[in-house]
């Protein structure tokens, strides 16, 4: 069975967009809606959840096509990737032009604004609500969530609230999660100890904060954090709709960040008492590796261009003087951009040879093949319109992801079951 469902799409004042959504004139406050346009959802059928051993609803997805006005600004074709690595002898391989997307499971439903989500080991979720400022464990052959307690000091409002999730290298054995949240006063990241042997609601310890002092807005908070290959904790940061703070090399807003899991700035940053890895950044919601251990960002572009880009310590890449592909000296271009309508991404994960990019007013997932640093072929859109809004992509291994739905976070249009947590198989 498929239906048809309305989006709103929201305005936030003259010339700004607010998370995803590209003003159209107007100065609508946050929570209206504006030009709603249908999608349909395909329905779950029942099948096996590799991996869980538990019956889960799956379907498939059609073939994905590659999206207008994406891989350049303004478009242009895919370059063809080199066939040599750093050293010219070494061959880098490319995965194939064309991919697949199937929706293998769901494992879990009727979720209140979930942004970050952390695997545990045994497989279960810990995912992040943004609006109540709670964690709870998903139970991935169940389906069955859990809290398992309230993060103290969140202050909820616009795009703030509990946003990312991570758990430390050392969760064995220090049972540590951090977090990235808004407060009263600014953005911050805060660590705390899970027992699981207390009682459901009460089983985070008292926060112990690692970094305070990342600018916060109503717009623009960032959020995303992720410890890398290194074992140091890196966090993608916003401008809080304060274009200067991009630019700002003082100021944490604006940034991806690089630091110790206690917080302190690392050997290699670009600067010794820095935790500033790079900058010019505009608002970075996707952090990922890939299996070469480089570091990839999705950004949200203004009214023209959303980005991904390879990150390198120190590097300037271009926000506010550059909006996409600029070629402008001392900036660095994005490896692909697309019109914001198409994409307005969030989390990104790698698998399969490819970076997989959540869209939240694009509502769609996108793969973009990589030979190396390059654009293997143009990207290619999947899922477009059938589950609305995307947030989160989670690399499980292989060619598993989980995917997070984004319809209850007041811009969607949420129906009965959303927001889901859903399995998918990739290729």
């Amino acid at each position: 069975m498929r239906y048809g469902r309305t989006r709103g799409h929201e305005r936030y004042g003259e010339h700004e967009r607010y998370e995803g959504y590209a003003a159209r004139g107007g100065s609508e406050a946050p929570g209206g809606h504006a030009a709603p346009r249908a999608r349909t959802r395909g329905a779950l059928a029942v099948a096996a959840l590799a991996g869980c051993g538990v019956l889960l609803a799956a379907g498939c997805s059609p073939a994905g096509t590659a999206g207008t006005g994406t891989g350049s600004s303004p478009p242009r074709a895919a370059p063809t990737p080199s066939t040599s690595g750093p050293s010219g002898s070494a061959e880098v391989s490319a995965p194939p032009a064309k991919g697949s997307v199937t929706v293998s499971g769901e494992i879990a439903k009727d979720l209140e604004s979930p942004w970050g989500v952390a695997p545990l080991p045994d497989g279960d979720l810990l995912v992040a609500s943004r609006d109540r400022g709670t964690i709870s464990r998903v139970a991935v052959a169940t389906g069955k969530v859990v809290p398992i307690g309230e993060v103290p000091g969140v202050a909820p409002g616009g795009e703030g609230g509990l946003l990312g999730l991570a758990l430390s290298p050392s969760f064995a054995s220090d049972r540590m999660v951090y977090a990235y949240f808004t407060t009263e006063s600014d953005n911050r990241i805060a660590r705390m100890r899970y027992d699981e042997h207390r009682d459901p609601g009460q089983q985070l310890g008292a926060p112990d904060t690692v970094l305070r002092g990342i600018p916060k807005g109503l717009i623009h908070n960032g959020g995303r954090i992720a410890f890398g290959p290194d074992k140091m904790l890196y966090a993608g940061t916003g401008e809080t709709g304060e274009q200067a703070l991009a630019q700002d090399k003082k100021s944490l807003g604006g940034k991806i960040l690089r630091m110790t899991p206690d917080g302190r700035p690392v050997h290699g940053n670009p600067e010794a008492d820095s935790v500033v890895y790079s900058y010019g950044h505009r608002n970075v919601q996707g952090l990922a590796w890939d299996k070469d251990k480089r570091l990839w960002a999705a950004e949200f572009g203004q009214h023209t261009w959303d980005e991904l880009n390879l990150i390198e310590p120190g590097v300037n890449y271009g926000w506010p003087e550059a909006e996409g592909k600029a070629g402008k000296p001392g900036l660095r271009d994005p490896v692909a951009v697309w019109r914001t309508d198409e994409a307005s991404p969030s989390g990104i994960a790698w698998a399969q040879g490819s970076v997989w990019m959540a869209g939240l007013k694009g509502a769609r997932l996108w793969r973009i093949p990589l030979a190396g640093t390059a654009l293997a072929a143009e990207p290619e859109a999947f899922l477009e319109g059938k589950y609305g809004r995307l947030r989160t992509v989670v690399a499980l291994g292989g060619d598993r992801l989980l995917l997070v739905t984004s319809e209850t976070d007041g811009r969607g249009s949420p129906e009965p079951g959303d927001d889901r947590i859903l399995t998918l198989t990739v290729r």
